[in-house]
């Protein structure tokens, strides 16, 4: 029997060769937004995308570039980040500072991201834009914030694909082992297994596939 390991070297070869076998073409950032942006704008109602990526993608970054777009299209959008719904750190670090395994299930509060966003959004048209500082180890004692009846808000963070969260589009902004090395902090690096292997595990898979190698220089799967 293959052991956790063999098996997660299979899954990722295994993505690796889909990737291989799928067609990219290049896009500009600005681009990308607009094409983001377009996809909220040609759902009805209350829209929520999520955005997963590593935070070396930066995906606030791109959530805020195509708030940005659909507020100048008219369409009421806010960014939420993922690390503004952090567990307190009694929870996240109980098992230490590096813990993968705690990276992946207890970092993040996935379901108070659902209850306080996704869901709250569809079903009481009202949403926590922040629930937890991870700097200060407090709450953010934000306000909701009532929703428009057709607003959008893009959510960006790690490991957001797989957690049986209720987004309308989902976003994969994908880099390799070497790009996440090249891009994370020496003392984050014991972030990139569990992110590798979270992304192996993680289905369905995303309705837009970026490879983001280079942010500046993505590339969009086309098939």
């Amino acid at each position: 029997m293959k052991g956790p390991f063999e098996a997660f070297r299979f899954l990722r070869a295994l993505d690796a060769y889909s990737d291989r076998m799928a067609s990219f073409t290049p896009i500009s950032p600005a681009a990308l937004a607009e094409l983001l942006a377009e996809r909220a704008c040609a759902r009805p109602g209350r829209v929520v995308m999520a955005i997963s990526a590593a935070d070396a993608a930066d995906p606030m970054d791109l959530a805020k570039r195509v708030v940005d777009t659909l507020r100048t299209a008219g369409r009421p959008a806010h960014a939420v980040a993922l690390h503004d719904f952090v567990r307190p750190a009694s929870l996240r670090l109980e098992h230490g500072r590096t813990d993968e395994q705690s990276y992946r299930s207890s970092w993040f509060d996935y379901d108070a991201l659902d209850r306080e966003v996704v869901s709250s959004l569809k079903e009481r048209h009202r949403f926590l834009p922040r629930l937890w500082d991870e700097t200060t180890d407090r709450s953010a004692r934000a306000r909701r914030i009532d929703a428009a009846d057709d607003h959008v808000i893009i959510v960006a963070g790690p490991m957001l694909l797989g957690r049986g969260l209720t987004f309308d589009t989902t976003v994969d902004l994908r880099m390799s082992k070497g790009a996440l090395e090249r891009r994370t902090p020496s003392d984050h690096r014991w972030t990139i297994a569990p992110l590798l292997a979270h992304s192996a595990d993680a289905s369905p898979g995303a309705d837009i596939v970026v490879r983001f190698e280079h942010p500046d220089r993505p590339a969009l799967r086309v098939s």
